[in-house]
């Protein structure tokens, strides 16, 4: 029932006084009447007078209405937190203070936001920005815990204040702090791996599920020996059990020779020699053995890919060549699978692709062209010189084959000097304004100043080959890279380096460090903190160790995921929107945690350098023992 409606006024009849109107209406016309009776000078100084009041009443009022709006904040602060991507796990990077030498150079600048990826599972297709779940606020890909403990922020703050410890010489239990904070790394990425991917290939740790490369639980067994060089006890039986009672290698499907020989046969050779345990030997052997048809070609030189099911291999589709890094960079796995079998084939498989490439014709100076043909064994694209993407492995085995066989295969010894020699004369320059040393990529004579991240691991190798009595100025060498491998992640505004780089070499540049946009992704990638393992081991110098712990704290900041597991990431540049890929690659447990936790230990004995040579996944195979 609705209310009878009002009127706004009353009306009041006087015998012979016509009618009084008190209305809203009439109201306003008269104030009309009398505004337009005033003067047009009235008229102006009361509109003046008006506006400065307005003028003197301006500040207060805008400080109230500020001050209302600061409470509103502080009072919505106080009960939603404000998921503020990339940070998953929010944490402060409070990194121990850099030496006084080092210059801190700013990157203002931030690409343009980029386009989320569609994250496919299943049958539909999530959003990466759409994800909820109990417990955590969800925003553009981040998963942020909603309950973020003061205690947690507290533990953080011990570490590095115990880390500061470590630099003035308290080592014992920052050491301790520092291992344990890859622990922690490690079992949350492994948490993540256990709870959505357990037996396949690669954690999505955002969308919670996985995706499948060979089907062979990569991820499971490239992470095998980081669990046991940390002492991960039971994650590592658990994983133990798997590869016993699941893993064959008995499937109809095609893997790629390199990568299934630097991850699996190489990652189960390392168990065995750090365990004893001969099933994973048996292992190792099964999928050597399946391996072998690759070899099969008209030149010997292997094709690309094996069906490890029918025993058949072939080329990509696209072409009949292979990349001359996976040919030249399989060799420490089956030289040693030949050791403990005490069958030759393998080793004499790999041992005549080097002694064709040793022979070929079209490199400079040492240097090699990326791709080879399996039919006549030559090389093809030949002018175009790297030591990134496609080449880069075949200079780290030339050396690391030399130190497994005891340094007594002159050939490969002479290859690889003569290979860093050559880089020296052709790839080497320095950027503007800072002289970073850096090295380029050659094409048909034309220098470019494009570094892969990939090409972080010479700075490690050449340490090495000086440990292990080349030349001193490779370890010079060795220093000025590794200055500019750690430039790449400090001059991108989330600490993380990008895939790829350019150097300035202009004069009057204003920064060293480019980065296209499609350059600009973080695939969590091994190979600086690689090198500042051999470098801290070999100098003992407290800055490396430094270094590796900022990184370490970035991946921790931008890509760990509060589910589990840590995410590749799009744009290194926008701290803001990192635009997470949602895939954790198998070789951040397999070398990335590896290394770090190596890098953070003061015990030489731990995989000593002098015993064992990590093969390009950081897999550590024995050192042969010397033979009278």
């Amino acid at each position: 029932m609705h209310p009878p409606s009002r009127q706004d006024y009353i009306s009041i009849s006087l015998a012979g006084q016509g009618t009084y109107n008190n209305g809203k209406q009439w109201r306003r016309q008269s104030c009309w009447r009398k505004w337009k009776r005033l003067s047009r000078l009235q008229r102006s100084l009361i509109l003046l007078f008006l506006f400065m009041c307005g003028i003197a009443s301006y500040p207060a009022v805008t400080e109230h209405l500020r001050g209302l709006t600061d409470g509103e904040r502080s009072t919505e602060s106080d009960s939603v937190l404000r998921p503020v991507f990339p940070q998953v796990l929010p944490e402060p990077v409070t990194p121990r203070p850099e030496p006084s030498s080092q210059k801190k150079l700013s990157n203002k600048r931030g690409p343009p936001i980029l386009q989320n990826r569609l994250q496919k599972k299943g049958n539909g297709t999530v959003a990466v920005g759409e994800q909820k779940e109990e417990g955590v606020v969800s925003w553009r890909g981040a998963v942020v815990h909603a309950d973020r403990d003061t205690e947690e922020a507290k533990e953080e703050e011990s570490k590095d204040h115990l880390l500061a410890n470590h630099q003035s010489g308290s080592s014992n239990q920052s050491e301790a702090s520092l291992l344990e904070a890859v622990k922690d790394a490690f079992r949350h990425a492994w948490q993540g791996y256990k709870d959505f991917a357990w037996g396949h290939d690669e954690l999505r740790p955002l969308s919670k599920s996985y995706s499948e490369w060979f089907g062979l639980g990569l991820t499971l067994i490239d992470a095998l020996d980081t669990m046991w060089i940390l002492g991960l006890k039971e994650e590592f039986e658990e994983a133990r059990t798997w590869v016993a009672t699941e893993l064959t290698f008995n499937k109809n499907v095609d893997v790629n020779l390199f990568e299934s020989t630097i991850r699996i046969l190489g990652g189960l050779l390392s168990t065995y020699h750090l365990t004893g345990d001969t099933m994973f030997l048996d292992k190792a052997k099964d999928i050597g053995s399946r391996l072998m048809p690759a070899f099969n070609t008209p030149s010997k030189i292997p094709y690309s890919d094996v069906n490890i099911g029918k025993g058949t291999a072939h080329p990509p589709r696209w072409t009949s060549d292979s990349t001359v890094a996976e040919v030249t960079s399989i060799q420490l796995e089956f030289r040693e699978l030949s050791r403990l079998t005490q069958d030759p084939q393998y080793q004499d498989a790999v041992a005549e692709v080097m002694k064709q490439v040793h022979t070929l014709d079209g490199k400079l100076d040492g240097l090699v062209p990326m791709f080879i043909n399996t039919n006549n064994g030559q090389f093809t694209h030949q002018g175009i010189f790297t030591l990134g993407a496609r080449a880069d492995s075949y200079y780290e085995y030339l050396l690391k084959q030399w130190i497994q066989g005891g340094k007594k295969e002159d050939q490969l010894l002479q290859d690889y000097v003569q290979a860093i020699e050559g880089v020296k004369k052709n790839l080497l320059q320095k950027s503007s304004p800072n002289g970073l040393t850096f090295v380029g990529e050659l094409s048909h004579g034309q220098f470019s100043p494009k570094m892969d991240h990939l090409v972080c691991f010479l700075p490690g190798t050449l340490a090495l080959g000086a440990h292990h009595g080349l030349p001193a100025d490779h370890m010079d060498l060795a220093k000025q890279l590794m200055e500019t491998c750690y430039q790449m992640y400090t001059q991108m505004e989330t600490g993380l380096s990008p895939e790829i780089v350019h150097f300035n070499m202009h004069e009057g540049s204003i920064r060293d460090i480019d980065v296209k946009l499609a350059d600009r992704h973080n695939l969590l990638r091994p190979e600086t903190v690689e090198s500042l393992f051999y470098l801290y081991r070999f100098t003992k110098d407290h800055k490396y160790q430094d270094w590796g712990w900022n990184i370490l704290q970035n991946f921790n900041k931008y890509t760990k995921v509060s589910s589990g597991g840590y995410t590749s990431i799009n744009n290194v540049r926008d701290p803001d929107y990192t635009s997470p890929r949602d895939k954790m690659e198998s070789f951040f447990l397999g070398e990335t945690l590896k290394y770090l936790y190596l890098l953070f230990s003061d015990d030489p004995s731990l995989i000593s350098l002098d015993e064992y040579v990590f093969n390009t996944e950081a897999h550590p195979l024995p050192i042969w023992p010397s033979t009278a």
